[in-house]
């Protein structure tokens, strides 16, 4: 990679979750095709396990946060990050509903972005500890480019009552 390509890259923070099948094959099949299609990953959360949050009556959920290198723009890597959901089995049935896997763009660089389909920073990072937890791990110091508060702060302040379980 060239200066200037590297200049052209952003740095993506994603989240991946999923909470049926063998959660653990489907993460790790999750961060495969994202560093393939999308760009490498740079790093990895620990896994962490949660209940589920929105629709309780599931089982809980395998998450972990990717921080990648990315050439594709927000919208292409959305479209991607979708066919990789596709392509692990995910069924868009219900609203909060059980899956295989799901992958949300949290950051993008520092880019404010409010398009139908996509919002970044994503809406709710401050909202959900399973999120803030392994985001906290990775870049405490990070700034949320909205709230404009760190994500170590972000963290202490949640008011979310779900416990968030480190498992590896």
């Amino acid at each position: 990679m060239t200066l200037f390509e590297s200049r052209l890259m952003a740095e993506a923070y994603l989240l991946t979750g999923g909470n049926t099948g063998d959660r653990e094959a489907y993460l790790s099949k999750a961060a495969h095709q994202v560093a393939e299609r999308c760009g490498p990953v740079l790093r990895r959360s620990s896994l962490y396990e949660t209940a589920a949050w929105g629709m309780e009556e599931q089982p809980p959920f395998l998450n972990q946060v990717l921080l990648i290198k990315t050439a594709l723009e927000p919208l292409r890597l959305l479209q991607t990050i979708l066919s990789i959901e596709e392509a692990l089995g995910r069924k868009r049935t219900l609203k909060y509903g059980p899956r295989t896997i799901d992958i949300d763009i949290l950051f993008y660089n520092d880019t404010i972005l409010q398009l139908e389909g996509l919002h970044i920073p994503h809406p709710r990072i401050q909202d959900r500890r399973f999120v803030l937890v392994p985001l906290n791990e990775l870049a405490p110091g990070k700034i949320h480019p909205v709230l404009q508060k760190t994500l170590a702060a972000l963290l202490k302040a949640c008011e979310d009552p779900l416990e968030v379980n480190k498992i590896s």
